[in-house]
């Protein structure tokens, strides 16, 4: 008769639902767990900061599709995770997060770590529960799981005491979970897609746009979106969000798949969009236009934008069917663009900054070479975009060219993301990665370098210094002009070109200070060539203004 303890149960049960990888930090609260995962061949990476390991299991499932488990440990540890898991929420990524917690027997009797995180972890989550039998280990882990996996997908949290991990149980009272959850993804109301294909069809000037919010119910029908757009030449904006970047293919041989055209619309089709600050409140859509919005959550049908037609359903199903019907309305597809010819020109095309002269270096030219560098050596890295203003330059000058290829923030505006990020998407595929990181955020977990060297992964990280919080000071800059001439910037100010490249001689990576743009590609390349993790670090000037925070530094002094 076979006895196991509750740490072996969740090892059993993680491998019962899928679960292949594990994000994690050791404590003394929850070490039967990884000993039940090692047994049950669930890889387990390690990381140096609590949070870097939400945001590694966030990567990890934007990269695989895949979902994955994180265990931190009672008290401080999961005490760490809230801004990772409010990030996971924001992205609608479907992760769990279990967490240890002191024996039920000694709760509020001031045991080492006996805090409630419970509560704290319902706040930030999207379903949160307690376990206080061993044998309903597995029960719990899926119940978990299908909160996490239903129609509006997140992070969801599990907390485990120590009585219950240590707790021994007759392997065969125990039971595991089988045929749990559905894969489905709900279609659309036949009648609205009727109306809303008879907008599109009739539309001298279509345009498209996906989200984040779209990315976990397109299913099988990733094609269907493509080919909507190819047949009615229909500009799709991809630009909010980083989830469905690439999932349509090289998004540089068909520019019409990551092309901004809904300012001038007539007919907007809206897939998976929240309209918040990211999309201008849907303030950038003309009055007259027609909007079709489509999303499995209802409550974001209509929010801060009208839907003239409002779908609920998933963005990939209910493109499957507007494509049919309006083949059925319009039996040949369009035969241009309405926004003229969209040739394949990148970099050429991209805004004359991207091309700056000049010392200090421009944040846009500084982007734009490591994107030019991925373009033509690249295609197959991982891309990890982080910071504020420098992930906003490089976002903007990337192209994907796979699905699940660029990693980046969502409306949260969370920095720092990017070490753990590193870590997730290797983890998903093994690939090389780039990290494009401002100076300030480089600095929240600058020592995940060290876990990326332990675990062998090939990162070169290229940082644009401006030597300050640059979204912040410029933002400064614009709203408070007079005082700023007078007093200065009020403790947004790093220090000066900080010599960041020389971390990486610990482990014999490569490190180098770039001032002139000509040597930003020569450098990466003498990072790629030294293989460990490394460092390119940029010199950026301090007073580039990128096109997002231009307008929304307007609107937050309007605001004020």
């Amino acid at each position: 008769m076979s006895e196991l303890d509750g740490g072996a149960l969740v090892g059993k049960a993680l491998a019962n639902e899928g679960i292949e990888k594990a994000f994690v930090l050791c404590g003394g609260h929850i070490m039967p767990i990884f000993y039940g995962m090692r047994n049950a061949g669930i890889e387990i990476t390690d990381v140096r900061h609590e949070s870097a390991a939400i945001y590694a299991a966030i990567a990890y499932t934007r990269a695989s599709g895949k979902t994955a488990v994180v265990v931190t440990t009672a008290g401080p540890g999961v005490g760490n995770t809230p801004a990772g898991m409010m990030e996971a929420a924001s992205l609608g990524i479907p992760l769990l997060h279990i967490g240890g917690a002191v024996s039920m027997a000694k709760r509020n009797a001031g045991d080492l770590q006996d805090m409630d995180t419970l509560k704290l972890m319902e706040v930030c989550s999207k379903w949160a529960g307690l376990v206080t039998y061993a044998d309903r280990i597995p029960e719990y882990i899926s119940m978990a799981l299908r909160h996490a996996h239903d129609q509006i997908p997140g992070p969801v949290y599990l907390e485990l005491p120590t009585n219950v991990l240590w707790q021994k149980v007759e392997e065969k009272k125990v039971v595991f979970p089988v045929n749990n959850r559905t894969a489905a993804i709900p279609y659309g109301d036949p009648a609205l897609i009727d109306k809303a294909a008879e907008l599109l069809a009739n539309a001298e000037r279509p345009a498209a746009m996906i989200d984040d919010g779209a990315r976990f119910n397109i299913g099988e029908h990733a094609g269907a979106i493509a080919e909507l757009c190819d047949y009615l030449q229909m500009p799709l904006d991809n630009s909010a969000g980083v989830h469905c970047r690439g999932l349509f293919g090289n998004e540089i041989e068909n520019p019409l798949l990551a092309k901004n055209a809904t300012g001038a619309a007539d007919v907007v089709l809206a897939l998976g969009c929240r309209f918040d600050f990211r999309l201008a409140f849907g303030l950038a859509i003309k009055p007259d236009a027609k909007v079709i919005q489509v999303h499995v959550d209802s409550r974001q049908i209509g929010y801060n934008l009208r839907a003239d037609i409002g779908i609920v359903g998933g963005a990939g199903p209910v493109a499957s069917q507007l494509l049919e019907a309006i083949k059925r309305k319009q039996p040949k597809p369009s035969e241009a663009c309405w926004v003229g010819k969209l040739g394949s020109n990148w970099p050429q095309d991209l805004p004359g900054v991207f091309m700056s002269e000049g010392t200090p270096i421009h944040p846009g030219r500084c982007a734009g070479e490591v994107a030019k560098f991925i373009a033509a050596e690249g295609q197959d890295w991982n891309i990890v975009c982080d910071g504020g203003e420098a992930q906003v330059w490089m976002r903007y000058a990337a192209r994907a060219f796979r699905a699940g290829q660029i990693h980046a923030t969502g409306p949260n505006g969370t920095i720092g993301i990017g070490p753990g990020q590193v870590i997730g998407a290797w983890a998903a595929n093994r690939k090389p990665v780039l990290l494009y990181t401002g100076d300030g955020s480089f600095g929240f977990h600058a020592m995940e370098l060290d876990t990326m060297e332990r675990l062998g992964i090939p990162v070169v990280c290229v940082i644009s210094n401006d030597s300050a919080w640059g979204q912040i000071r410029l933002t400064e800059n614009l709203i408070r002009p007079e005082e700023i001439e007078q007093k200065g910037q009020c403790n947004t100010e790093l220090r000066h070109l900080r010599a960041y490249e020389k971390i990486v001689s610990m482990w014999d990576g490569h490190g180098e200070m770039v001032t002139d743009p000509e040597e930003i590609v020569p450098a990466i390349k003498r990072a790629v060539a030294n293989g460990k993790p490394s460092i390119v670090n940029v010199e950026v000037d301090k007073v580039s203004v990128s096109p997002f925070l231009g307008g929304y530094a307007a609107m937050t002094k309007t605001d004020k």
